[in-house]
């Protein structure tokens, strides 16, 4: 049985945590409160965006509302080329730079760890992606330890355009988008979207011999329809890859404020416990010190 020393030690360890615990929820909460306002910002405009892309005749499957399993069978049909889906393909698989945050990265690595294959090339953002996949055998050509941290468009625009290039040049046949989905603040679903790999453009309707405008049933495009998406498809695929990084963020602080504020109330549990213990101890004591003096007495 421990000692009142050695409880009373306990004690004050757990309340040391508590504090670290307490301080770090009420951080993340700050955190994702400004992560939700930038995603639930970005969202109607890329919702948008991608209404626009499907009402002039181009492909939807940048934009993927159902999650994308059992890769790469649905990423074939995806794309409407099943021929098209083949190695090496490149993953965008983004996580955490920092633990604490409960089962976020282990979920986000697990998804990737399902669809990636031989010949793949994973492009990391978070140090802990990085860490797992290079441990796997696939480093990530560069480091984007801070863009987990700190999603920015530039950089997010940068390498949506190296990728493009990349498949353009038929150096890569797809590229993947894998990370956790913000559903809510006790929710986040690891998710795979296909980010690039169909031509786009080849799939819209043949534009008019004569040139100009173009017209559909509720769409007048000028001047025409290959010039629009020519410009539109690389704004949606880099806004895409921009909204995942807002949504990866706002559920990595979602998951950090569940497990700490889980952290916090195991801690007040185990010191109430402690408390208790401890008053128990130092009332037997109390009780056997009285004892022994009475019996002194009597014995005299």
């Amino acid at each position: 049985m421990p000692t009142l020393k050695e409880i009373k030690g306990r004690i004050a360890s757990v309340r040391n945590t508590l504090k670290i615990t307490s301080a770090m929820k009420l951080v993340s909460s700050a955190k994702l409160r400004k992560a939700q306002t930038a995603i639930e910002n970005m969202r109607p405009y890329e919702e948008q965006l991608q209404a626009i892309l499907a009402s002039t005749g181009g492909a939807s499957c940048t934009k993927t509302p159902d999650l994308v399993h059992d890769l790469p069978e649905n990423a074939a049909s995806c794309t409407k080329t099943p021929g098209l889906v083949h190695e090496p393909r490149a993953i965008i698989a983004i996580a955490s730079n920092s633990s604490l945050c409960g089962s976020f990265n282990v979920n986000a690595i697990a998804k990737v760890r399902s669809v990636r294959g031989e010949g793949d090339t994973v492009y990391s953002i978070g140090r802990k992606m990085a860490d797992a996949m290079r441990r796997d055998g696939f480093p990530s050509p560069e480091d984007f330890t801070a863009l987990s941290e700190h999603p920015s468009f530039a950089p997010a625009a940068a390498l949506a355009e190296k990728l493009a290039a990349e498949v353009e040049h038929g150096r890569i046949s797809q590229v993947l988008l894998v990370y956790n989905h913000f559903v809510s603040t006790a929710r986040q679903t690891p998710v795979v979207e296909v980010l690039l790999g169909a031509d786009l453009s080849a799939q819209a309707p043949q534009e008019d011999k004569m040139g100009g405008s173009e017209e559909s049933s509720d769409v007048i495009i000028e001047p025409s329809r290959k010039e629009l998406l020519k410009v539109l498809i690389p704004k949606t695929v880099k806004l895409k890859l921009y909204a995942a990084l807002l949504d990866s963020a706002a559920a990595e602080h979602a998951a950090r404020t569940v497990a700490m504020q889980t952290a916090t109330d195991n801690a007040e549990n185990l010191l109430a416990e402690l408390t208790l213990q401890y008053n128990k101890g130092r009332q037997q004591k109390i009780t056997s010190e009285i004892l022994d003096l009475a019996g002194g007495q009597a014995n005299q």
